[in-house]
């Protein structure tokens, strides 16, 4: 674990200073106030146990002329995270694919544009390809799809490092929402 979080001297990649202290602390994304007030909410204690170890802002290789966030987490799978068998619990790898699909996003358009920008989900789809037991280390691989307009995609790998295996991906699609106007009713 870091010794603090806003150390960014562990984190690799070619994100600039300023994005890498954003994710540093991964419980800044429960900032639903947008006013800097911390909500503990859902999660997060498991929010507060992930290390952000690499942020970077890439040409994508399929389309040269576009950019993708990359954010790479890592954490053990721990008590809160499992279910009777002692393996992570389906519902736990979906809550972590949403967050680090999101520090994807904020990775790109903080890097880019220089805000982050407020989306909501439009869908999740998950696939289970292996189980990962209680004190496995995991890597979590995070990399935008696609940004245009109001719509934002990317997608997670999550990796058992303590025995080099695929555990779960998804991909995530996320909506800027529109801002409140005149009922037409």
């Amino acid at each position: 674990m870091v010794s603090s979080r806003s150390d960014i001297s562990h984190i690799n990649g070619n994100a600039p200073d300023h994005v890498k202290a954003f994710l540093a602390d991964p419980t800044t994304l429960e900032d639903v106030s947008g006013q800097g007030q911390l909500v503990k909410g859902f999660g997060h204690d498991i929010i507060s146990r992930m290390v952000v170890t690499e942020v970077s802002v890439n040409k994508k290789q399929e389309e040269p002329l576009k950019q993708e966030g990359r954010v790479v987490v890592k954490m053990k799978v721990e008590q809160d995270m499992v279910h009777g068998g002692l393996k992570i619990h389906g519902g736990c790898l979906a809550f972590i694919i949403d967050i680090c699909t999101t520090f994807a996003m904020t990775a790109l358009t903080l890097g880019t544009i220089g805000v982050k920008v407020t989306n909501v989900s439009l869908t999740l789809q998950l696939f289970y390809h292996s189980p990962a037991a209680l004190g496995e280390d995991l890597r979590i691989v995070s990399t935008t799809l696609s940004v245009g307009g109001r719509e934002f995609s990317a997608r997670t790998e999550v990796w058992s490092d303590t025995h080099n295996r695929l555990v779960a991906s998804g991909v995530h699609v996320k909506l800027t929402p529109s801002t409140p106007g005149i009922s037409k009713l």
